[in-house]
């Protein structure tokens, strides 16, 4: 099922439905179909804490374009699987179990009810998954357009007393604990004055909208595991044979005002890679589709310009 609101209403066509992955966690999928001629699908896979209700308008820039999408909610967030007795925490043992979901979800949604070419669109956590099945190997999608890749947390001011500590904490058994976070970092109400996520206050208060009718879509702070999680897959990442090792065509995009994740960090994987490139949107914050048209609309522009048979609408 999917949730709507008086300003965000659920794109017409709908098919909605649940998988399983390979550990037993359920997850949620939407997929939207367009009508022939096709130019492929378009795979929606959100960061942390977002839902697929966040990406309804984006839904029908890509349809307008001619493309069907699917998309995914991650385990532990949206209307996936929780892992904990608390919902609102998020938790994740191991990066690693991401890709079980991206391995249901192609499987069984995507590659036999999806039309080729299948291409990515990825935000923040969900980009930072793809870059990693890239390094290993994988080859789901003809192309990768990644938004804001969580390579590095710009929110962590001390990330190498924070890797410390996670680890430390992970290995007395305290990975379900919640990290402690500054007040209010994770109202239900969130302000628009000073928020790090959008300048746009009507997608804002759209997205504040949703969260507001349905709270049992969000996710809070997130555990010990989750940010120890977090680390060993950015050490990776990081790791200068990690984006060498990448083959398949991809586009990195940065926000130039991002305070949730590093830029500069973008920019370094992205001078390393061979088959992918990366730019940066001068200004634009951390949710670069939930934000300005000035700054939208120049994303729009390279996803049209980087993902073959796209039409602009």
């Amino acid at each position: 099922m999917l949730f709507a609101t008086p300003s965000n209403p659920v794109p017409e066509g709908a098919i909605c439905g649940r998988l399983t992955a390979a550990d037993g966690v359920a997850l949620r999928f939407a997929r939207w179909e367009v009508a022939e001629p096709t130019r492929g699908t378009v795979c929606v896979l959100p960061g942390r804490g977002e839902k697929i209700e966040k990406y309804f308008e984006t839904v029908e820039n890509l349809r307008s374009r001619g493309f069907c999408v699917a998309a995914l909610d991650w385990r532990g967030q949206g209307a996936s699987g929780r892992l904990l007795r608390d919902p609102v925490k998020g938790h994740v043992g191991s990066f690693d179990d991401y890709q079980l979901d991206l391995e249901v979800f192609m499987r069984e949604v995507v590659v036999p009810h999806c039309p080729a070419p299948h291409f990515a669109l990825a935000h923040s956590m969900g980009a930072a998954i793809l870059l990693d099945n890239a390094r290993l190997g994988g080859a789901w999608f003809e192309r990768q357009f990644l938004i804001a890749p969580m390579l590095q947390i710009a929110l962590i001011r001390q990330p190498r007393i924070a890797r410390a500590t996670a680890r430390c904490l992970s290995a007395l058994w305290l990975d379900r604990f919640g990290v402690p976070a500054r007040r209010g970092a994770y109202a239900a109400d969130p302000p628009f004055d000073g928020n790090r996520l959008s300048s746009d206050p009507v997608r804002y208060a759209r997205n504040v909208g949703i969260s507001r009718a349905h709270p049992e879509l969000d996710v809070g702070v997130p555990t010990v595991g989750w940010i120890r999680a977090a680390f060993d897959l950015m050490d990776r990442l990081a790791d200068p044979a990690a984006a060498r090792a990448i083959r398949q065509p991809l586009l990195i995009v940065g926000a130039g005002a991002d305070r949730v994740v590093s830029t500069r960090a973008i920019e370094h994987f992205g001078a390393r890679l061979i088959a992918g490139a990366h730019i940066v949107i001068p200004g634009a914050r951390h949710e670069l589709l939930q934000e300005r048209d000035l700054y939208r609309e120049q994303l729009l522009a390279a996803f049209d310009a980087f993902i073959p048979g796209s039409r602009a609408a």
